[in-house]
């Protein structure tokens, strides 16, 4: 049995110039009128009179549609774009505050503090309890804690996924109120 490799990605780079085998392509030109229908041969030759390549745009399209462009100029301003909607997204980061069962107050509102600063950048919060030994029979007042860190943090945040016991964990997770 013979194995293949297969390319994975989807990402298919376009065809340009010489590469272009179709007999009959339909042309647009440089300022985006359309020349019509002919043959690649004409088409390379229309592009080198202009000193500008012959891309392929459309290539399900019947016949293919090509355009005549500056390729490297085309590539630069493609790249610039994806640049700049990258550097507009704003990714979410999960934050975690661990909480004890037997917290302080001083304790509990540091905490308290540490997570409204991050649920005002605009990041969720991981709030967990971790219970050792017989705390595991006191769980009712992990979710006293739960719930009184939830009230405290109300005014920023919503809760997620509310406070629930995973294993010796008690988690609940905060999000950024939506804007109106």
């Amino acid at each position: 049995m013979l194995w293949r490799c297969f390319v994975i990605s989807k990402k298919q780079e376009v065809q340009i110039n010489e590469s272009i085998r179709d007999n009959e392509l339909r042309i647009i030109g440089p300022n985006g009128d359309q020349l019509g229908i002919m043959s690649a041969a004409e088409a390379l030759d229309l592009a080198a009179k202009d000193d500008l390549d012959l891309v392929k745009i459309a290539p399900q399209a019947k016949p293919p549609v090509c355009k005549i462009m500056d390729y490297g100029k085309f590539k630069f301003e493609q790249a610039k774009r994806e640049k700049e909607a990258r550097k507009n997204q704003k990714t979410i980061d999960t934050k975690e505050v661990r909480l004890s069962l037997n917290i302080d107050t001083h304790d509990f509102n540091t905490k308290l503090n540490n997570a409204i600063k991050f649920i005002k950048k605009g990041d969720k919060v991981k709030v967990s309890i971790r219970f050792r030994g017989r705390e595991m029979g006191h769980s009712e007042f992990g979710y006293d804690i739960m719930k009184r860190f939830s009230q405290a943090c109300s005014e920023y945040a919503v809760i997620n996924k509310p406070a629930k016991l995973e294993g010796r964990n008690m988690i609940m997770f905060l999000s950024p109120k939506p804007n109106k």
